[in-house]
């Protein structure tokens, strides 16, 4: 009776003990949805936070969850999109691909400096200290910060002093944007090769007495785009994207030439032999690169032509396309591609 007591005891203690934590087990168990492993082995890994969330995981659970989109992860793209819809038997949504470009351009050769900066290798920090070394109150500072929060190494800081962006590399998760302090990066379509490069919000001589590149106000992009794509906000050309616009014209334009082109080696336009001479390409042609009398073929003047390709549509008779070869700029290295 001695021994039998304290087992009694202690095997009631324990048959208690199991019974409250098989009960907890039941009470406390959180499902796992196989769908998010799946999920993580479709998205790139990078962590980088484009997506809205902490991490790839979370963005796996959310996805899961019906909280957010399978086509939402930038990076991943295309593929990751189309993976994970197959996983959560959907349709993928896809997004128009975009890229951070920079918008100045004004380095050591171009733009003014004020001081000489010995602090900390860190835009931020220059701010602080007394608002950068440069003229410019609003143009790239060239300490890096952007590059060092680009997760894909796709932003470097040119010989110039000026940020850059390798078309090639970046996948548009907008982590540079973030990052710099004076709100110079942007994201813009991929399939579109033209940006403005300049922030500056000065005119006229102000500009061009600290930076040969800035912007002047002269709206002469806004007079050749004439779709309507360009509007003046601030003293600064404000681009409309959604509109169907290359904006060659208005790049060519620019006097100051504060617009940066990607294409280094645009399609000449061509006309053949079916065409009526309406004079249509004529008259819209913003370089005057086509010549011609009424009623008889024109010609076209291939050292003028810019590639604008305005002069396509118009004509009546389709006897205008673009021939020639596409050369992309990618950072300081240069991708050919003809067409």
């Amino acid at each position: 009776m001695v021994i039998f007591i304290p087992v009694a005891i202690l095997g009631s203690v324990g048959l208690f003990f199991g019974v409250c934590i098989a009960v907890a087990s039941k009470k406390l168990h959180v499902h796992i949805d196989a769908r998010v492993e799946k999920i993580i082995s479709a998205l790139p890994g990078a962590n980088c936070g484009a997506c809205g969330f902490a991490g790839c995981a979370q963005f796996a659970k959310a996805v899961a969850q019906g909280i957010a989109p399978p086509a939402g992860c930038v990076p991943g793209g295309a593929s990751s999109a189309h993976a994970i819809a197959d996983v959560l038997g959907v349709a993928a949504e896809l997004k128009e691909p975009v890229m951070a470009v920079v918008h100045c351009k004004g380095g050591r050769a171009e733009a003014k400096e004020r001081s000489v900066y010995q602090g900390i290798a860190d835009c931020n920090a220059a701010v602080i200290a007394g608002n950068g070394h440069k003229v410019c109150t609003e143009g790239c500072l060239g300490l890096g910060t952007c590059v060092r929060a680009c997760p894909f190494d796709a932003i470097e800081v040119n010989d110039n002093g000026v940020a850059v962006v390798d078309p090639e590399k970046c996948t548009g998760c907008g982590k540079c944007v973030g990052a710099c302090p004076r709100r110079i990066i942007s994201l813009i379509p991929k399939v579109h090769k033209i940006f403005l490069s300049c922030s500056n919000h000065d005119r006229g001589a102000k500009v061009k007495k600290y930076c040969s590149v800035g912007c002047t106000a002269c709206t002469l992009c806004v007079k050749a785009t004439t779709s309507g794509a360009i509007t003046m906000v601030n003293n600064l050309p404000s681009l409309d994207y959604s509109i169907k616009e290359n904006f060659v014209a208005a790049a060519n334009k620019c006097p100051s030439k504060c617009f940066t082109d990607l294409v280094k080696a645009r399609p000449k336009a061509n006309i053949d032999s079916s065409c009526n001479g309406c004079r249509a390409c004529v008259d819209i042609c913003p370089v005057t690169a086509i010549t011609g009398e009424q009623d008889k073929r024109h010609v076209i003047d291939k050292a003028k032509c810019i590639g604008c390709g305005l002069c396509v549509d118009p004509c009546p008779v389709h006897a205008i396309s673009m021939w020639g070869g596409l050369g992309y700029s990618a950072s300081d290295k240069t991708l050919r591609q003809r067409a």
